[in-house]
């Protein structure tokens, strides 16, 4: 699904990735070429309080010229409670390759099917994911399977894949808590100006700090502002810290995930792959990042053939 388009293909099928504050949408041929893209501001957010989803749509899709017998698949916050129709969540442990079969359609001025997310009832602690299962879908699109996959980012989800199957899968709030921490607590006077370049080793150390048996989050989170007020730390030191003390403590409570030497499997963007697979390797893990640039639309299109063509 790399490879150019040719002059004369005809679209098969819109792909739309929308998500809380940002729409994306790929116009692509039978093959997944991509014919034609968008993408906006118009996120679940600007669109719910005026139900403005079928005219945001429409407006992208005519912008690109798209036939009005094209048929559009969506994943994201467009089938969440608050979006255009709500996609129940489908309970694990469940096969991706499945969730074609749970979509909704809402009214539209063509066919428009919304996938559904995915929770969690009895194979752990209640959780749920929207959006993230489409690049669940991708992963296996792209040849892995089965595997531990960790999708880092405001709300992390660590998942355990066996053949296709999400069996169970957590979540953990590490970026909005870096984010409201860094923002919003006393430790924002210790990094005024937010996060910045890494400092490694106050990453490091504070990755293995939260490794330590008697590792308490909550005290170790005001060392950073003791240390400014007693010392005079890097520009970059404070932020380095407080990232290194939440990855280190998400990853120290999922060791479950990756015990007996599983590699683990990162979809985020390269910042935020690259720390988290240091973190990892100092826990002794095995990392491998992934590109998790094109899995929504890798999922989105293997949803689409199983719709529209195998079915």
């Amino acid at each position: 699904m790399t490879a150019a388009a040719s002059p004369d293909a005809s679209p098969f099928v819109a792909l739309v990735d929308w998500g809380t504050s940002n729409f994306r949408l790929w116009l692509v041929d039978g093959e997944g070429n991509i014919l034609g893209e968008r993408q906006s501001a118009d996120g679940m957010s600007a669109c719910a309080a005026e139900n403005r989803f079928a005219a945001v749509l429409e407006e992208h899709l005519e912008a690109l010229n798209a036939p009005l017998s094209l048929p559009v698949i969506i994943a994201g916050m467009a089938g969440a409670r608050a979006g255009w129709l709500e996609a129940p969540y489908v309970e694990t442990p469940t096969a991706l390759s499945d969730l074609y079969r749970y979509t909704v359609s809402p009214e539209a001025r063509r066919p428009v099917h919304i996938l559904p997310g995915l929770c969690q009832k009895q194979t752990g602690p209640f959780d749920v994911m929207r959006g993230e299962e489409t690049q669940l879908a991708g992963v296996i699109a792209g040849g892995i399977e089965t595997g531990v996959i960790c999708m880092p980012g405001t709300h992390c989800k660590w998942v355990d894949l066996e053949e296709g199957v999400v069996r169970r899968f957590r979540t953990a709030m590490t970026g909005e808590v870096f984010d409201l921490i860094s923002k919003q607590s006393i430790l924002r006077l210790s990094m005024p100006g937010g996060a910045s370049d890494l400092n490694e080793a106050a990453f490091d150390h504070a990755v293995l700090d939260a490794f330590a048996p008697t590792f308490s989050l909550t005290t170790s989170l005001f060392s950073i502002r003791a240390a400014g007020l007693l010392s005079t730390p890097a520009e970059n030191e404070a932020a380095s810290r407080l990232s290194g003390l939440l990855i280190g403590a998400e990853i120290a409570g999922m060791r479950e995930f990756f015990a007996g030497g599983k590699t683990v499997h990162i979809v985020a963007s390269p910042k935020l792959s690259a720390l988290y697979a240091r973190a990892l390797h100092l826990a002794g893990a095995d990392a491998s990042p992934l590109d998790g640039s094109a899995l929504v639309r890798h999922g989105l299109f293997a949803a689409a053939r199983k719709l529209f063509i195998e079915v």
